[in-house]
């Protein structure tokens, strides 16, 4: 599969699953928080990271927009695909374009789309964490329970 066609298919299934694509990347967003998804081009090969970012509003006093300075924004929370995903997003790996379209569907289906709207709210995030489905950086969970609390 060529980059074209990758990057072509990821955005079709990100649209499918209600995400808006602006400035390169693709969101979802709530009043509490803004979720970004992002390719990230390796340096070293034909392959791709996906980049979800979680940007949380009031979170050390920062309200964000929806902008491409998010792209290169340091977020509240970075989370990649799962492992068992890394070969629908490594294009040197020879997998059938049907096998790898299907792939990246099932990512949505049971990571993605799930994982994103839990990211949506300040307890679900903090829910993930104690279910060991995230890693929060002590001072960003500090600053959850800090802005759960008020």
């Amino acid at each position: 599969m060529e980059n074209k066609e990758f990057k072509n298919l990821f955005n079709e299934n990100s649209k499918k699953n209600d995400f808006e694509s602006a400035f390169g990347g693709w969101f979802k967003e709530s009043s509490e928080s803004i979720v970004a998804l992002f390719l990230q081009k390796s340096n070293f090969g034909n392959n791709y990271y996906l980049n979800i970012k979680v940007f949380v509003q009031g979170s050390f006093g920062i309200y964000y927009q929806k902008t491409k300075d998010l792209k290169f924004a340091t977020s509240d929370i970075l989370r990649r695909q799962p492992n068992e995903y890394n070969d629908v997003f490594d294009l040197e790996v020879p997998l059938d374009d049907a096998f790898r379209e299907e792939k990246l569907e099932e990512l949505f289906v049971s990571f993605v789309v799930p994982f994103t709207n839990k990211a949506l709210s300040r307890k679900q995030i903090l829910d993930l964490e104690e279910t060991n489905e995230l890693v929060l950086l002590s001072s960003v969970k500090e600053e959850l329970e800090k802005l759960e609390n008020t």
